[in-house]
């Protein structure tokens, strides 16, 4: 009988983990216009793009845009869905920056992760060197947040008033050929 009680508990476990997964899945968005793919650059307040070449997630924005970032970051951690390892969260029109509650803090071709402790001290390091970015400046994040990740985390500080949407426009939603070479 407890042997029975067992296998039935551990069925329902199971059951209860895929239907919890699968109830989190992103739903596919309908197709946008090239308006609200703008619509939705200028609410992130800065542009995203992963390139798997070069190994970099590119935020690009003015000083403004890329403070979103560390909010988006924290609003991530205050929600307490995130609080488990393997949660994660799509952010922009293209659902392409993807933030993930990991054990260990990285950048990979998959996502931004870490703790959320890892993660609220990302969003402390994108306001440090915010602070001290000049316009034309890209500031290159990877030593001292996650030092054996793979990938590094590149903001691209452009003027004030900067439109994150002319950004896409700029590469059509295509990974560029960039160098990523620290300044």
């Amino acid at each position: 009988m407890t042997s029975l009680m067992l296998v039935a508990l551990l069925l329902a476990g199971g059951f209860y983990m895929y239907w919890r997964k699968a109830s989190h899945e992103e739903q596919p968005r309908p197709q946008m216009t090239n308006a609200q793919i703008n619509q939705q650059w200028r609410e992130l307040g800065f542009f995203c793009e992963l390139d798997d070449q070069n190994k970099v997630w590119t935020l690009t924005g003015s000083r403004a845009g890329l403070l979103h970032f560390p909010d988006l970051l924290r609003g991530y951690i205050a929600d307490p869905q995130n609080a488990t390892n393997g949660e994660h969260k799509h952010y922009g029109p293209y659902l392409s920056l993807e933030v993930m509650t990991w054990p260990d803090a990285g950048f990979d071709g998959h996502a931004i992760r870490g703790s959320l402790t890892d993660l609220d001290r990302l969003a402390s390091l994108v306001e440090t060197n915010l602070a001290f970015a000049e316009p034309g400046s890209r500031v290159r994040i990877r030593e001292e947040f996650a030092p054996d990740s793979r990938y590094a985390l590149l903001l691209d500080v452009r003027v004030d008033g900067f439109d994150p949407a002319s950004a896409d426009a700029e590469r059509l939603g295509a990974a560029s050929q960039r160098d990523v070479a620290d300044e």
